[in-house]
């Protein structure tokens, strides 16, 4: 039998507690290594979204005929803007306290899950307004005059679209 055991490659199985506990311990280190590392990285993806829908609304304005638009004359891509950027940051630090090899504490674990929470709803928020902004834009409203005005700034839109879009993703990411 212990030939056996041998030729296979399977340990025997009178081992002692004291290397049952190392080992326990070094898988310990080992997932708790995975679970910060996995951390860092959701919290990475949400700053990297952010970022990219503030540099596509930051850099989104157009000029024709007709007139010019930028993303800083309505109050709902300012709001856009200024939460992305507060996420991304947030983020940011996030991801470096997270990655820092330190024993996880009840009340930090508290202050993560309160910010995240806040945070998304900012973000959120940020989001359901610019997209009401767009609908509007989009379709207008005839019941107080307002008339479309994606026809007349199609690109305009289009990029407000695709920040909106984005910053939902982050919105999921958050969640």
């Amino acid at each position: 039998m212990e030939k056996s055991e041998k030729g296979n490659g399977v340990a025997p199985a009178t081992r002692s507690p004291m290397a049952l506990m190392g080992s326990s311990r070094n898988e310990n280190q080992e997932v708790n290594t995975s679970m910060r590392t996995a951390e860092t990285m959701l919290r990475l993806v949400p700053m990297a979204l952010g970022v990219a829908a503030l540099v596509v609304m930051l850099k989104n304005s157009q000029s024709n005929d007709f007139g010019s638009v930028s993303y800083s004359d309505l109050g709902a891509f300012r709001y856009l803007v200024h939460a992305n950027g507060i996420c991304a940051g947030y983020s940011l630090l996030s991801a470096i306290i997270a990655a820092v090899p330190r024993p996880s504490t009840m009340p930090r674990a508290w202050t993560f899950f309160l910010l995240d929470q806040i945070l998304t709803y900012i973000i959120l928020g940020a989001a359901a307004v610019s997209t009401e902004v767009l609908y509007l834009a989009n379709k207008g409203d005839s019941a107080i005059t307002w008339s479309a005005a994606c026809g007349t700034f199609s690109g305009f839109c289009h990029k407000a679209t695709i920040a909106v879009v984005i910053t939902f993703v982050a919105v999921i990411c958050y969640a």
